[in-house]
């Protein structure tokens, strides 16, 4: 499902992407893809790889938003680390405990009952097959990725739920299973 973002600064574009029912680390750690390469969705879009490199140089972790919904009004968390792999973009997400709708959606989390990821996005560079109508997104500005209700791009799952051990939450350098 391609849905628009609430007016903001920019005309933006989402993409869903699932999270599968899973246990879900108690500091609100996670980390999966929030997109895979070569892979049609169900809005006729295929990323290349590379799509997210020029992106992630200019914005870091930092300049991508961690969002309930798309919802601008609602900051979750932070991104620890995005990443493009041969796979697609690999992230690694904290829910941050102290905001309400965070632990909410903990909660849902840990229940499996939220079990999607969403990109949103500008369209930099991209081009359409004419005989089979895909849009094939060669450079994307990527502006948030959101904890959704409804994804995208069903082959996207979360490969691994972690938490921090304690010796470690000041540094997020390691992870351990949950």
């Amino acid at each position: 499902m391609r849905a628009r973002a609430p007016a903001g600064p920019c005309d933006r574009e989402c993409k869903f992407l699932p999270l599968p029912p899973a246990r879900i680390g108690l500091d609100g750690l996670f980390e999966g893809y929030a997109s895979l390469f070569g892979i049609a969705d169900l809005g006729k879009d295929i990323v290349e790889r590379g799509a997210f490199r020029e992106s992630l140089a200019r914005r870091g972790p930092a300049g991508v938003k961690l969002l309930w919904q798309h919802d601008p009004a609602e900051p979750i968390g932070r991104w620890i680390a995005l990443t493009e792999d041969s796979r697609g973009l690999f992230v690694r997400g904290q829910l941050s405990l102290a905001v309400a709708r965070a632990r909410e959606i903990h909660a849902l989390m840990r229940e499996g009952a939220v079990d999607g990821l969403s990109i949103g996005f500008r369209s930099e560079r991209a081009r359409t097959e004419p005989r089979s109508g895909l849009r094939r997104l060669e450079r994307i500005d990527l502006w948030e990725i959101s904890i959704v209700t409804f994804p995208m791009l069903p082959q996207a799952r979360i490969s691994a739920v972690k938490a921090l051990r304690p010796a470690q939450r000041s540094s997020h350098a390691a992870f351990a299973h949950a």
